[in-house]
Order: structure tokens, then sequence, then C-alpha cells
């Protein structure tokens, strides 16, 4: 006798209601905002659970449930397209038995037959399809909902490293996905940082979150980057594998990852996959598992696809990264533009071979988005192997009886009434004279890059800001040197050279000047910009909004920025001061600075007598461009020790390579 299956009660129908309503909002969340709150692996974990709850109970899976769905919409503002093809997502897992659950499913459906397998990365980025007719890049969408996306071709475009013209006259279709290096993503912060705005929280997002930018030029400036990974319809064009189409591909000039291996079976594929797990980390770019593909373009279709995903590919993904910890505390950092940001005190714990106490938190949203608590066990790890970031919360170990942090009201450090905006997620204090801003300030002020003041470090500047000596910027060029002598720490010796390094700082250029001061959004290249197209700090005063949204560059936001702040008046006490000081307030723009005008020069290794960025400054001030990396409008490489990749690529290129010694000449004399 046959046993009737149990029905659905109503636990059962309401979890599985909440878990649709859950993943809907994650689906979003991540297509269509481009702002996750949660990692892949905790949605891969709900959805798990209600593919599980529909397998027991048949009758709660609903038509539009997000199991049978891609998830996504396109976003207002662009155009729309309906992809011939489907971008179908990866069925996906964390598990080797699962992945050798596949190999069965796929050696059942070929039974008999021998096959190999592709296995290459799968890229941490944002899936776009990209259609080539005539040898011209036609159009690019993003995936969207699968079926319909957006056009972003005019984004797409910016990007470097795909070609707009390939030698294949053949109409072809190509999906592939566009990333961020890490050392591009931490560049546009520092950038975001020197301008007072907020930091993104990681390239994924960051990327996303650029494509759906409504003006090119915003997307040219973050140097997005993208990998090919499949040909749409392979079989049309005549290709008996994945691997040759891909080869293909590399052929024609787009972008295609070396990192690629075919294998006759399921544990070659498993041995190359884990010997990646920590080879990985030395890559330049985020990578989140491997993607395993049967390589026979025939045998692909014969194996077909669900409505969401190939039978012929897995996505096998790494665990998450990260060590446990447990939260203490959560304790607001008061910037130099006032912006109130939550930083996680942690329980010491060694991650990538140094110890970590203090996490960033960025904002209240991202506090909200990961539900993040005090006392919670967290995973934390290096972004970038640099920064440390809290990636998730072991909501099992969860103490009972915990409370959602809540934002303080007042400033820890001032008392101030902190507020936000409508239009910010951040939180600030608006008091100018809180001694956190002051102190934020000074230090931006004395850092390498602005006025690179020698000796003003950071404990020494809070000293002269709570005895009082110092209240802005303008007050270090009037300290007492007695003063100075009698703080904590300070000798003869120390208290003379940084009395040195403020005589030396006055000789900086205007630029520099402009850039220290600490305007928002004028981060050092904005200065160097404002500087050379209005001459002097009389000119800048007397600009309007309107004179300098003329300006190339100066859009309204920032000349709106400029203007307040030169228009308060503890701004016009501090320019007071610095002129007094014998500061340069007029750039210098005589023939013998422009030396360089119109050369591309890229620097690699380490030099001996200047920091990277003070060459940079020495380059741009002549009138060069300075290039993050080597292509064939590189002028000069300048190469000094243990210089690696790009000094390679120049010898390849043949560009020249300039050692210190030919730099520094190129500098006085010009090429």
């Amino acid at each position: 006798m046959t046993k009737a299956k149990k029905s659905a009660g109503a636990a059962e129908r309401r979890r599985c209601v909440e878990l649709a309503d859950e993943i809907r909002r994650h689906d979003r969340l991540y297509h269509v905002e481009a702002r996750p709150e949660i990692s892949d692996y905790e949605y891969d974990r709900l959805v798990k659970e209600l593919e599980a709850l529909e397998a027991a109970f048949p009758e709660l899976r609903a038509p539009d449930s997000p199991t049978q769905r891609i998830g996504g919409a396109p976003l207002d503002g662009f155009d729309t397209v309906t992809h011939a093809v489907p971008m179908r997502s990866l069925a996906n897992t964390y598990d080797e038995g699962e992945v050798r659950e596949f190999d069965r499913r796929v050696r059942e459906g070929l039974t008999g037959e021998s096959f190999r397998y592709h296995v290459e990365l799968k890229f941490d980025g944002v899936a776009v399809s990209l259609r080539y007719r005539d040898g011209v890049l036609e159009r690019g969408a993003t995936r969207g909902d699968g079926s319909v996306g957006d056009d972003i071709t005019a984004n797409l475009k910016t990007i470097r490293t795909l070609p707009l013209r390939v030698r294949e006259n053949r109409p072809f279709e190509v999906r592939g996905e566009v990333y961020m290096l890490r050392s591009d993503f931490d560049d546009l912060n520092a950038r975001r940082r020197d301008e007072g705005l907020e930091t993104y929280a990681n390239p994924r997002n960051t990327t996303a979150g650029t494509l759906k930018q409504l003006d090119p030029k915003v997307v040219a400036g973050r140097r997005l980057r993208l990998f090919a990974y499949q040909v749409v319809d392979p079989g049309e064009l005549g290709f008996d594998t994945h691997s040759g189409s891909m080869n293909w591909l590399e052929s024609l000039g787009l972008p295609v990852s070396g990192d690629r291996e075919v294998f006759d079976d399921v544990d070659g594929a498993l041995a190359w996959v884990e010997s990646w797990q920590e080879k990985r980390r030395g890559l330049a770019y985020d990578t989140d598992g491997m993607v395993i593909k049967v390589d026979s373009i025939i045998q692909q279709e014969r194996l077909g696809a669900t409505s969401k995903a190939p039978r012929w590919a897995i996505a096998y993904k790494f665990p998450a990264a990260g060590e446990p910890t447990r939260l203490e505390d959560i304790k607001v950092q008061i910037g130099r533009t006032g912006t109130a940001t939550p930083v996680a005190v942690l329980a010491p714990v060694v991650v990538a071979g140094s110890t970590v106490s203090r996490a960033t938190l960025h904002n209240l949203d991202e506090i909200r988005r990961k539900d993040i608590r005090v006392g919670d066990t967290v995973f934390v790890e290096k972004g970038g192997d640099v920064i440390p970031k809290i990636t998730g919360v072991v909501l099992e170990k969860r103490p009972k009886g915990s409370r959602r942090w809540r934002f303080p009201k007042r400033c820890p450090v001032c008392d101030t009434e902190l507020v936000r905006d409508e239009d910010e997620v951040a939180h600030r204090c608006v008091n100018v004279a809180c001694p956190a801003q002051i102190e934020g300030r000074i230090e931006h002020f004395a850092a390498r890059g602005a006025m690179d003041i020698e000796g003003l470090g950071t404990k020494l500047i809070a000293q002269l800001v709570g005895k009082g000596h110092v209240h802005d910027v303008g007050d270090l060029y009037f300290l007492d040197f007695e003063d100075v002598l009698a703080l904590e720490r300070m000798g003869e010796l120390s208290t003379k050279n940084l009395f040195e390094g403020l005589t030396e700082s006055k000789a900086r250029p205007f630029h520099r000047v402009l850039h220290a001061v600490g305007i928002r959004h004028v981060g050092a290249h904005v200065a160097r910009v404002l500087a050379n197209a209005v001459g002097s700090l009389d000119a800048l005063e007397a600009a309007t909004c309107e004179s300098l949204t003329e300006i190339h560059e100066i859009g309204q936001t920032v000349a709106a920025s400029i203007v307040d702040f030169l228009h308060r008046d503890e701004s016009r006490g501090m320019f007071d001061k610095l002129r007094r000081a014998g500061l340069q307030m007029v750039e210098e723009r005589g023939e013998g600075r422009r030396l360089l005008e119109g050369l591309t020069f890229v620097l690699t290794g380490t030099l001996a007598n200047r920091t990277r960025t003070q060459a940079g400054d020495l380059l741009r001030e002549r009138g060069a461009r300075v290039a993050g990396s080597v292509s064939k409008s590189t002028d000069y490489v300048v190469a000094g020790e243990a210089a690696g990749s790009k000094r390679r690529k120049a010898e390849k290129l043949e560009i020249p390579i300039l050692d210190e010694e030919g730099f520094e000449r190129l500098l006085r004399e010009g090429p």
C-alpha cells in the first residue's frame, strides 16, 4: 500500500511566503539597486531552503516563485533590450559532493559518451551581453531579469579593454563580466576621501552602480574592465567546443582570462579548483569561485537547460572568506568634513597575517543591511587584503536579548546634534569648530600629496588642538617654538624639524594649497584643474558658480561646494593667515613648467628619492598625464626597483623605459 504524501501545513505555507518575499527583495537589491544586503552564501541558503520546501510540498510552488526566475528588472532611465537568448544564471554550490552529483547527472545524460570539462574562473562582477555586427560593437546590455535588460552601450564603450571593432564581419553575441581592479577601487575611495565623500563598500557593488550611471563621463573615470566568458550560439558560428570559442574570442582581441583549463574527468577539474583556493588571492581582481562546463557544444545542447540554468554547467563557489571574532562595541568617529563613521571594535583576531581589532562599518544603512549588533560573532576579512571589513554575522551565535544598534544623536566629541540630509546616507556633525574635525583637517593639510609637512603626525596634532595652540591650518605657521617644545614627546630636535618642515611647505605650489585646505569634492586632480584655470586665490574668490562650471571637469556640485567654502567667515580668516605666512596663492604657469605637455607616463616599482605620488605630481605640474596601466598610447615608463609586469609589458611594446636618473633628467630638461 502506497503511503499518502503529506500536505503542507500552515507553518510550511507561511515560511514559503516569507522566503519568497525575502528572496524577491534581495533580487531587486542585487540586480536593480546594486546594493545587496547579504552575502552570496546567505542568499543561496535562502534559495535552497525554499527549493527544499517546494520539493517536499509541490503545491507550494507558485508560477512566479523566485526559484523559477533569475531575478532583477530593468532600471528606469535606460532603453530596454530583449535578449534573443535568455541570460540564465548558473546552478551553484559550495560543496564538492554536489559537484560530483552534477557529474553523475551529466554522465547519465550522455550515457556511454566520453566528454571533457572546461574549468574557468568565476568573476565577482556584473554580467553583460555584447552584440557585434559587421565587426562593430552594436549594443551592450545588462542581464536584467534574464529576458529583458538595460541598454548600457554608451557606458560599456568607456571600457578601454573592450574593442569597439573586431576582425569578424559575421554577427555574433558574447556574454561577459564587468569588474573593477581592487587597486582602482582603492584609488577611487582614496579620491572620495580626499573630496570628503562617502567611500564605497566593495568593487562589485561599485561596478554595478557605475554601470547604472546615466552620464558616461562618470563611468569613464571609474576604470571598469571586462572579461568575455561565453559565445552565444557557438554552434551557429561553427564551433565544436567552448574552449575553441574562447580561443576565437581571444584572437579577435576581446579580453579573455588566461586562467582556464580542460580536463578529462571531474577529479582533474576539482583538483584544479582546489589549487585556486589560495592562489586567487594573488589576482588583482575579485573572484568568488570556478565554473565547470561540459566543453562539447553538441553535448551542451543535448543536456539542455531548465527555465533558470543550463544543465551542462555548475559554479563551484569558494567558501566565504574571513575569520570569526566577537563585535565588542560600535564607536563613532568624526572626520574632517564632519562625517560620522561607525567603527566596529573587535576582539583581536589574526586576518591575513596581521592582528585586526577595528573595522569600518561605513554608515547606518550598511549596519542595517547586514543586521550587525554588539555582541555578535562576525566574520572579518581584509578588502583587497588591506582594509578590514565585516562580511557577515553568525546568527546562530547571536546573544539572547540583543538589540539593533542606534546611531547616537549627538557628536561624541563636541556634543553637537548630528544631522542627516535626506539625499545622503551619512550622519554629520555640523560644528566646524569640533576638535575632531579640526584635527582631521590639519592631518589632511599636512599629508603627502598636500603640504607634505615632515614631523606633523596624528599625536602631535591632537596635542596642538587640545592645548588650544591651533584652531585652523593657518595657525600652524604662527606657532611659538617654546609652546611646541613643552608638549609631550617633543624635544629640541623634533621641534626644530617641525618648524623646518613648516618653512619648506611654504614653497608648495598653489594647487597643492588648494587641495590641502580640504574643500569638499576638491581632491588633488580637481585642485590642479582649478589652479591652472583661474590662476590665483584672488580670482577663485571672485568666481561664481556659473563661471566655475565653464571650466572643463567642474560640475555644478563641485562649483557650489567651492563657492560655499570660500565665502565662509572661518575660511576667509584661515586664508588670511596663510597669505600672511607667505604660502603660494598664485599658480606658476611659465613655459618651463610645461616641458612634458601631452606626454603619457606610467610609474612602476620603488624610486629611491621620491614616492610615486611625488613623482606623479611633478609630471602633472609639467603638463604630463600619469596613467595606471601600460598601453600603446604610453610615451614613457618610469621603472624603479622591483618593477614587475608593467615593465615587461613596456618592453614588449617597445616603449621607452626610464630609470630614476633618466627620469630626473627628463624633469629638468624635457624629452
